[in-house]
Parts: structure tokens; sequence; C-alpha cells
């Protein structure tokens, strides 16, 4: 399908969204991907899905339908829909929330110590390394190791963000790296 016809499915679906559901636009704008057709004849649907939870809205010509079961999986909980009901003016404060965590991950002694060596796991750092393990694997170790010495920079880390969760650690320490790719790359196209 055409870039044109699925941006024209977009604008049926969030003018359908903000009507039904009271959606902001923009959330679905950045929320939402589009997933293709369903069905056939007078029952052929659009389908959209959350880039993040994977729940889905099904567009009949102006009409959405949230799907709120996909296989055994409950969607769209209220907490969901609140969020895609955010106004302008909360998407813009957890935008710049967002900036100023990268940005203290960015400067972090964490991140500034161990960015050479993390960055070595991607395949599109120039200085890739080959044959080890994935970069999330690699920032797992880190991780585990740095908790295992009881090491500062992590208890830092962990203080400003109020979670020791691996997982969520692991995200906010790679999420820099995907900067330094881009600028990487930015760097070597003339």
């Amino acid at each position: 399908m055409s870039p044109a016809k699925i941006e024209e499915l977009f604008e049926l679906l969030r003018a359908a969204c903000a009507r039904q559901f009271r959606f902001n636009p923009r959330r679905v704008t950045a929320g939402m991907r589009y997933v293709g057709k369903e069905g056939h004849g007078k029952d052929m649907v659009h389908v959209f899905r959350d880039a993040s939870t994977h729940s889905q809205i099904a567009l009949d010509s102006t009409f959405a339908t949230l799907r709120e079961k996909h296989g055994e999986k409950p969607h769209w909980t209220e907490a969901e829909k609140a969020h895609y009901q955010n106004t302008d003016a909360e998407i813009d404060a957890e935008i710049a929330a967002k900036q100023a965590e990268l940005e203290f991950v960015q400067n972090s002694a964490l991140y500034q110590d161990h960015k050479a060596e993390l960055l070595t796991h991607y395949k599109d750092w120039p200085g890739y390394v080959p044959g080890g393990t994935n970069p999330r694997e690699a920032a797992r170790l880190l991780i585990a190791a740095l908790a295992e010495a009881n090491d500062a920079r992590l208890a830092t880390f962990v203080e400003r963000f109020h979670s020791a969760d691996p997982e969520n650690l692991v995200h906010l320490l790679l999420s820099p790296c995907h900067l330094e790719i881009e600028a990487s790359r930015a760097a070597a196209t003339p």
C-alpha cells in the first residue's frame, strides 16, 4: 500500500479515535503502526497496532473498534486508554522527561565509563567486535557484575531512576547507544 494511502487511513483513524474515544491525535500518530487489511468484501477492515503494547484498533470506513482481546492476552487497559487520552501538555511533559532522562544517562559516569565497551556489541557501530554477545546481553552482564561489586556508579544510577530492575536498567543504559550510532552514521555520510 502506498504511503499516501496509509496517511489517508491514519487521518481517518485519528478522527475516529478522537471522536469515539477522546484519544489525542498526536498519540495515535506516534503510537500506532499500520498492520494491513483483514477480512473480505464488506467485512474488510484496516488494522493498526500499538508499537509497544501491541493493542490493536480495527478501522472500518470511519468507525474504529478497539480490540479488547487478541488471542489470550487482554488489551486496552484503562491505563493504556488514559495514555492515549493525554493532552498535548501532558505529551510535551512526557517528552521533556524522557529527554531529561536520556541526557542524564548520556552524562552519567556509568554510561561514560562503559560506552565504548557497550558500543562494540552493535553491528552498526564502526568498532563492532564480531562474535560477542548482543547489546542487551552485554548490558545485562555488565549490570550484574557491577551490582555484585556494589559499584557506586550503578548505585547512583539506580537511585536516580528509583529502580533496581535489571531489564529497566539495561534499557536505560543502552538508550544513548542508538544516538551514538546515528551520529556516527551522519558523520560518515558526506
